[in-house]
């Protein structure tokens, strides 16, 4: 009898082992049958809502085609405002879901450094530039009473131009670094669409994002690529990035408040901006960046080599020998010294690994104009 009483237990043991290994599985397939469902359901077409008009609503698609269509049951009505994207029943065109503005990956996808960590310490040259950017963009997101006790409303905007790789990039970072500000960079291009409205809705979203994270600066690069001047055209393409234009004067001339958002611009061609975005109101500081000059060079030869291991290094001779040379230059030169110290198997950089990086940068530099001259 005992030995039947153990065969029994042991029989009840394996039972339950069994059953929640049956109940593990079948929870196991269901999971697989949901993520089936979903596979098969066929995608959602997204759209703008335009206008809702009773039980029905009308929407844009990405193509600019508009279509009339109803709204299903369980869609919380308070959320549909015209600009808000929606999906779409693929077959009937139905609103089945309202999509979140921060789903939108092409404005997240954009640079977004919540407080760089460049400072004005990092720039070399420039203090009459920096002056003019701290009293245009820092002094009103630190001190903006100063500005109502005075009676003035604070600039909107900073047009920083001049030639390629002279710190107009990193200037418009140290001034977000220094007022502890969420800095939002693109390239203007970025903002160019095919479909009609699309780049317009980019400017509106990239702008909705800056006062969310205000206080925000926008910098906007090679912002010629937007800001030529308007012509007549016929082309699709060229009225759709005029229509971007617009969007972005819309924007600065303040439908809505900036509050603490303020606008950085940069181009390397100044005489292809729109006279519409020069005027005062909108770019209120026009500043130019030039060239590095000798002491500029000395400076930025000493922010570049910082944390290098340097022996006997004359930087006034350095930058006698780089006359004409950028911001960006002086950096591939440093770079280029270590590298020649390295080849060396040296653990110190000498002046000599510093006239050999000259000669290889201003050759390469040389090459490449000549080229361009060539392709002219």
């Amino acid at each position: 009898m005992e030995v039947d009483a153990n065969k029994q237990q042991d029989y009840k043991s394996l039972y339950q082992k069994l059953l929640k290994n049956h109940i593990r599985l079948k929870r196991y397939v269901k999971r697989l049958e949901d993520e089936l469902v979903r596979l098969r359901t066929p995608p959602l077409l997204v759209a703008t809502l335009v206008e809702v008009i009773g039980d029905r609503a009308i929407v844009k698609s990405n193509n600019g085609a508009e279509f009339l269509v109803n709204i299903a049951s369980f869609i919380d009505r308070s959320r549909l405002i015209p600009g808000v994207r929606v999906a779409l029943n693929q077959q009937s065109l139905a609103i089945v879901d309202i999509l979140d503005k921060e789903k939108d990956p092409e404005v997240l996808a954009m640079e977004i450094i919540e407080r760089p960590k460049v400072r004005y310490s990092d720039i070399g040259g420039l203090k009459e530039q920096i002056m003019e950017i701290r009293e245009c963009v820092e002094l009103p997101l630190k001190n903006p009473e100063i500005f109502k006790k005075v009676g003035i409303e604070p600039p909107k905007g900073v047009l920083l131009y001049g030639p390629p790789g002279c710190g107009k990039t990193l200037l418009a970072k140290a001034v977000a670094g220094e007022t502890n500000a969420t800095f939002i960079g693109l390239t203007a291009s970025e903002l160019v669409r095919k479909y009609i409205g699309e780049g317009a809705r980019l400017v509106r979203e990239l702008f909705r994002l800056a006062r969310e994270k205000a206080p925000s600066i926008v910098f906007i690069d090679e912002i010629d690529a937007i800001a030529m001047h308007r012509i007549n055209s016929d082309v699709s393409g060229d009225r759709e990035v005029q229509r971007t234009l617009l969007q972005l004067l819309s924007e600065m001339d303040g439908f809505k408040s900036l509050d603490n958002v303020k606008i950085i611009a940069a181009t390397n061609r100044i005489d292809l901006i729109d006279p519409a975005l020069l005027r005062p109101g909108r770019f209120d500081r026009i500043i130019y960046i030039p060239l590095p000059d000798f002491n500029a060079r000395i400076e930025i030869f000493k922010i570049h080599s910082r944390n290098m291991n340097l022996k006997e290094i004359d930087f006034e001779e350095l930058s006698r020998r780089t006359e004409g040379a950028t911001g960006a230059d002086i950096r591939a030169i440093c770079m280029e010294a270590g590298m020649f110290a390295i080849r060396s198997g040296r653990d110190y950089v000498t002046m000599e690994d510093f006239y050999r990086a000259i000669e290889k940068v201003f050759s390469r530099k040389s090459e490449r104009n000549k080229e361009l001259r060539y392709i002219k």
